[in-house]
């Protein structure tokens, strides 16, 4: 039996993001959703990974808009204007594991931390955005040392957090999810307008798979296309 009830509450993360903006209108244009909202660096209340205070302030300013049936947290980032992924051990940086550190990793840790509290212990769903790269076991062809491992580290977390939530709120789930290769900004310098798929098209197979959940799928890391994903 699905663990999201009907109707339900949303939260999108990162809602200015191609992935973000493409949850918001499934969201928005679904007879179950109730109503949905939507958070980033320019909202308000403002979520901002660079100011951390933010995730706390924000968690603290939608209370009383809660509690959410689901979340989802689309945050995340491969490159910038002074890195890109990593090719051989000699071009890892410290500037460059700090960022992805702190934006795929710290920044979705505090967010867990404080956005599970607006979670609706009776049915509900917090799904946050990972990456088949950041699985150990799946690792074959090397490289993007700072992007595995930020997500790598992001799974344990979500992990972890799953299954003390599983204590508290035991009909919530806590899930790390696989994307797939998007039309975005992050994969555009790497072949992604070709190779990926329309955000609308990968946010609306992600919801699927979110609203298909059971409790006991809490702790997973799921693939788009609904697969269970090796850590």
């Amino acid at each position: 039996m699905p663990l999201l009830a009907t109707p339900f509450r949303a939260l999108v993360i990162g809602s200015s993001g191609s992935i973000g903006s493409a949850f918001v209108n499934l969201l928005q244009a679904h007879p179950d959703c109730e109503h949905v909202v939507g958070i980033h660096r320019q909202s308000m209340p403002s979520i901002d990974y660079d100011d951390l205070a933010s995730i706390t302030d924000t968690a603290n300013g939608l209370a009383s808009q809660g509690p959410f049936q689901l979340i989802i947290n689309t945050i995340g980032v491969l490159h910038s204007e002074h890195f890109s992924p990593e090719k051989r051990l000699e071009d890892l940086t410290a500037d460059s594991l700090s960022t992805l550190f702190n934006t795929n990793t710290i920044g979705p840790a505090l967010t867990l931390k404080h956005f599970v509290k607006l979670l609706d212990p009776q049915h509900s769903v917090m799904a946050t955005l990972s990456a088949k790269v950041g699985s150990i076991e799946d690792n074959r062809l090397g490289g993007w040392y700072s992007y595995r491992a930020s997500k790598a580290a992001l799974n344990m977390i979500i992990k972890t957090a799953a299954i003390e939530l599983a204590r508290t709120k035991p009909n919530a789930a806590l899930i790390a999810l696989h994307p797939g290769t998007v039309q975005s900004r992050l994969s555009k310098p790497f072949g992604g307008e070709m190779k990926g798929r329309p955000a609308l098209e990968a946010a609306s197979d992600m919801l699927n798979v979110l609203l298909a959940l059971e409790k006991s799928d809490s702790g997973s890391f799921l693939s788009y296309s609904g697969e269970k994903l090796p850590w």
